[in-house]
């Protein structure tokens, strides 16, 4: 599909976008280029977003990695000539008509930020480059309301959430610059694009057409452009941040989805739903507001079950009002320094607002949904702050298809069935100076979510026999002698956790 211009966004020429990749290629304008140019003080410094050392490190340089560092990451004047020693085939005349440049004279200045761009997710290693709106950073001033952001750790994490396994049909909702659809794109035959905001969906048709991708791009607010379709995976990093609507109060695009509270990733988990074909996963990021008088998990958990679908939410993080203001009146470009009133003004509004609905906390986690074959049977809503080890998709997706395995079977089948201990698990103990018996057995994950199970004695001993010899039952009733309780006390007390172990990979089965 071929987009409409939009005001200040780059254009896609597909002869004038392939001489841009050969040149960026030939450059080796990627982020291990970019790092060495820099050098590792100032790179670490620009990721805190401190240009002086890069300003510094490139001021004096002729490499055309350090041309393209100035230009696109750091937004500073260029002058004309080493420009065109970076892009040879494309020439500043050629990127001046795709909308990436302006020249005043003999000096040239970015229009927008590009940049190199590598991750790792669940289906390997992704290498492209993303070009955006010029950042606060390259402007010194406040974001426009219709800022077209990059790729922020938002879009990281779920990037790095996200199942690959092969879908045939995606849809990535709420686009942006198009980077969840670039990684879906490697694992799906069809990927739709939808955002509210036309500049976005220009920026997401470039970012595209420079990694050779092709993507359905249309425009419309949540699921309207696509209610008569079906997909087998949608992802969605929505505008979820929560913003006092009040007159005057800036509203920008990419983060503020036009409702109150949290009421759009409410509408999202209950209503993506629709457009999930059967056994269908939907995948998101969002805030929630903690309410006074409430838990976290009930006020999630309300929006679950009126889903109608199996689902899973991890809670990340918590932050305070005033924590959370903070974060999002900066994330704007409005800081004290720079406009103390403005600063003040929209602190006051932020937590007037929370005041309203007696909002004591704000949560930020992600959401995993999946439309059932028959009645949904997962409802799991849980606390995860600590590190975890990225990316995380492999182990969701081993997580659901492991809940499935369990579904379909009872304690009697499981009983028949022999399990091995995952390969990144190990076994602490804790034990008093002296004491021949250990107090606490932890049984610790090394990849994954990277969970801490405490055992007792008798699911130690369990684990430490699942080597895929013995059946469960032969292990549970050999304990049962051990320990001299029975079979079937064991049992009782093994088999729930052993379950646990099982759904979290800590266990697996032995084919």
């Amino acid at each position: 599909m071929v987009l409409q211009p939009a005001p200040g966004a780059p254009l896609t020429d597909p002869a004038l976008v392939a001489a841009l990749r050969t040149d960026l290629t030939a450059a080796g304008y990627g982020v291990a280029g970019v790092e060495d140019v820099l050098g590792p003080v100032a790179a670490d410094a620009l990721h805190r977003e401190e240009p002086v050392p890069a300003l510094r490190a490139t001021a004096a340089s002729g490499d055309v990695v350090a041309a393209l560092v100035r230009t696109f990451l750091l937004g500073s004047t260029t002058p004309r000539r080493l420009l065109e020693r970076a892009l040879p085939t494309l020439t500043v005349a050629g990127a001046e008509r795709l909308g990436l440049v302006e020249s005043d004279g003999d000096d040239v200045r970015a229009r927008v930020d590009l940049r190199p761009y590598a991750a790792v997710d669940g289906g390997g290693e992704v290498d492209w480059w993303i070009a955006s709106d010029l950042g606060e950073l390259a402007t010194g001033s406040a974001l426009r309301t219709d800022h077209v952001l990059g790729v922020g750790g938002a879009s990281t994490t779920l990037a790095q959430v996200t199942v690959r396994d092969d879908r045939d049909h995606v849809l990535d909702l709420g686009t942006g610059c198009g980077i969840q659809a670039l990684h879906a794109s490697r694992h799906s035959r069809r990927v739709v694009g939808t955002d509210i905001s036309r500049r976005a969906l220009a920026f997401a048709q470039f970012n595209a057409a420079l990694a050779g991708v092709e993507l359905d791009l249309r425009e419309g607010s949540m699921l309207e452009p696509v209610a008569d379709e079906r997909f087998d995976l949608v992802v969605s990093n929505p505008p979820f941040v929560i913003t006092p609507r009040t007159p005057g109060m800036p509203s920008y695009e990419y983060r503020d989805g036009g409702r109150s509270g949290d009421a759009i990733v409410r509408e999202l988990v209950e209503g993506v739903g629709a457009v999930l074909a059967p056994g269908g996963v939907a995948q998101l990021l969002g805030n929630w507001e903690v309410r006074r008088g409430e838990e976290w998990h009930e006020r999630v958990g309300s929006w679950l079950d009126a889903s109608g679908l199996d689902g899973w939410v991890v809670q990340r993080e918590l932050q305070d009002p005033a924590q959370y203001a903070e974060t999002w009146i900066r994330d704007g470009g409005t800081t004290p320094d720079r406009d103390r009133a403005a600063w003040a003004s929209r602190y006051g509004e932020w937590l007037d607002d929370f005041a309203s609905r007696d909002v004591e906390g704000i949560g930020f986690g992600f959401v995993t949904l999946r439309k059932p074959l028959g009645e949904p049977s997962l409802r799991r809503l849980e606390e995860v702050t600590g590190t975890v080890r990225q990316p995380l998709g492999p182990s969701i997706a081993a997580s659901l298809a492991a809940h499935d395995w369990l579904q379909s079977m009872t304690d009697g089948e499981l009983a028949d069935q022999r399990l091995v201990v995952a390969p990144d698990v190990t076994e602490e103990r804790y034990l008093t100076p002296g004491d021949p018996d250990p107090q606490v057995v932890l049984l610790r994950q090394g990849g994954g979510f990277g969970r801490a199970v405490q055992a007792g004695t008798a699911l130690a001993g369990f684990v430490g026999v699942c080597d895929g010899e013995l059946t469960v039952g032969q292990i549970v009733n050999a304990l049962g002698a051990l320990l001299e309780v029975g079979g079937d006390a064991v049992a009782a007390d093994v088999l729930p956790s052993a379950r646990g172990l099982i759904r979290d990979g800590l266990l697996l089965p032995a084919d």
